[in-house]
C-alpha cells in the first residue's frame, strides 16, 4: 500500500483547515481550480523522501528530524493509546495535513538552478529511491523548489497533504 502526498503553500493553518472542511479532507490540489498553489508528489512523504532531498541539498546525512511538521488536519484529537482503530478514524487512514517547519521551505527555496542536477544526482542515490533516475526525478525536484521559492517570497508556509 502506498501513500499519496501533495505539497502546497498557504498563508496559515487556519486557511488550510477551512479549505479542507470544504473538500471533506480531500487534497486542495484536486479541486477545479486548485484551492492552493502546489505540487502533486505521489509517494514523496515528508519524513523520508523529502527529507532525503533536503539532506542532499544540505550535503548531510538523513535524520528523522530534517523535515518536521505540525499536524493541522484532522482537527479531531488523536485517539488515546487504548482506543481501538476503526476504518472511519481519520488518524488511521488519513488524510493528514502537516505544516512543515520553515527550514524545509527555506532549504528548498535556496537551491540555485545550476545546482539542481547535482542535488538530484545525490538524492537518487538514496536506498529508498533505488532504481530512480535523475531524468525522472529532476522535474519533481524543480517543482518542489519553485513552490518553496513562491512560498518563501510570499511569506507562506509549506504544507503536505497525505493519505493512504
Amino acid at each position: 500500500m502506498g501513500g499519496l502526498a501533495d505539497y502546497f503553500r498557504a498563508v496559515d493553518a487556519a486557511s488550510v483547515v477551512r479549505a479542507l472542511e470544504q473538500t471533506d479532507g480531500g487534497s486542495p490540489l484536486c479541486t477545479k481550480p486548485p484551492v492552493f498553489d502546489g505540487v502533486e508528489a505521489k509517494r514523496v512523504d515528508p519524513a523520508v523522501i523529502l527529507a532525503l532531498l533536503i539532506a542532499a541539498i544540505r550535503q548531510i546525512e538523513w535524520r528523522v528530524d530534517l523535515v518536521e511538521g505540525t499536524t493541522v488536519w484532522p482537527t479531531v484529537p488523536a485517539p488515546g493509546p487504548n482506543s481501538p482503530e476503526t476504518e472511519d478514524d481519520p488518524w488511521v487512514t488519513g488524510p493528514w495535513v502537516s505544516e512543515l517547519r520553515p527550514l524545509a521551505r527555506d532549504t528548498l527555496a535556496g537551491v540555485r538552478d545550476s545546482e539542481v542536477p547535482t542535488v538530484v544526482a545525490r538524492w537518487v542515490r538514496a536506498e529508498e529511491l533505488r532504481g530512480a533516475r535523475v531524468k525522472d526525478m529532476q522535474p519533481l525536484a524543480e517543482e518542489l523548489i519553485l513552490l518553496a521559492r513562491r512560498a518563501h517570497d510570499a511569506g507562506d508556509q509549506l504544507y503536505c497533504w497525505m493519505s493512504l
